[in-house]
């Protein structure tokens, strides 16, 4: 089922490939067209077939009936910015940033068929040789539509993501970035401060537990700084919330309160069965 007959992915990395290799096999698009910030990054995509051409001009989205922002957030802001003179009326136009506020704020009002949506998966690699087709099946998809959002625009992408085999969840920017400041951007900021805590001479020591923790610490350095420089307000609520539970068990080891220390963990203990 086409649902769109041309697509232009600005930014051909992990999500944008494959969000392409996903469009291409599921035969949602009738082309699938890519903008690299490389030459060699978009005949990359190409060749592993995440996009059917690489484009080198803003001027193909005039085209197109669907655009996909995927980018780091600054560019996505930059480029929608740019090709708000460019589309032709029905394009719809989607981003996929980790943070929502900032990018509903500036591209609401200049593109008027834009929804911003926030796919929740990925990697800590980045780069178009780590894309997949299956990376968005069975995962959960933020959608934040605000008051210029159309109705059909929202009910057009629904269907994509569903398509897709993603489930999709409805909620202000503002409250995405709520909850995504706890349940994204502080573990990313606990995984970069726990791989900094620990000298270099013990590196060689790390077992699975470590491993485990640590691996988000690989993730785009660039991409996150400006993850939570965008989200700054809700990021240092949710790390003052750290602060405050990490301390109370640091209490509770320094005066040797077992008792203490046991309910902390235990009441930690349950909170897994909701992440299930």
């Amino acid at each position: 089922m086409v649902l769109f007959k041309k697509v232009v992915i600005l930014g051909t990395g992990l999500i944008g490939g494959s969000l392409g290799l996903a469009l291409k096999e599921k035969r949602l698009a009738g082309e699938v067209l890519g903008l690299s910030r490389s030459r060699k990054n978009a005949l990359l995509a190409k060749k592993i077939g995440a996009i059917g051409r690489p484009v080198f001009s803003l001027s193909e989205v005039s085209s197109a009936d669907l655009v996909i922002l995927a980018a780091p957030i600054e560019t996505i802001i930059e480029l929608g910015g740019r090709i708000s003179g460019l589309l032709n009326e029905d394009c719809v136009v989607i981003d996929v940033a980790s943070t929502k506020e900032a990018v509903v704020r500036n591209l609401s009002n200049v593109l008027p068929n834009f929804l911003g949506c926030h796919p929740l998966t990925g990697s800590e690699n980045k780069g178009i040789i780590f894309a997949r087709k299956d990376l968005f099946k069975g995962s959960l998809c933020i959608l934040t539509p605000d008051k210029n959002t159309k109705s059909a625009v929202l009910k057009k992408v629904k269907l994509l993501w569903k398509k897709l085999a993603v489930t999709c969840v409805v909620m202000p920017a503002k409250k995405h970035d709520q909850i995504l400041a706890f349940t994204s951007h502080l573990p990313h900021a606990v995984a970069f401060s726990l791989n900094l805590a620990v000298p270099d001479k013990y590196l060689k020591f790390c077992a699975g537990s470590f491993k485990d923790t640590t691996r988000i610490a690989s993730s785009d350095a660039c991409l996150w700084s400006q993850i939570f420089l965008s989200n700054p307000m809700h990021l240092l609520h949710a790390i003052k919330s750290f602060e405050r539970n990490l301390a109370g068990l640091k209490s509770a080891i320094e005066s040797n309160d077992q008792v203490k220390l046991t309910k902390i963990l235990l009441i930690s203990n349950k909170k897994d069965k909701y992440k299930k």
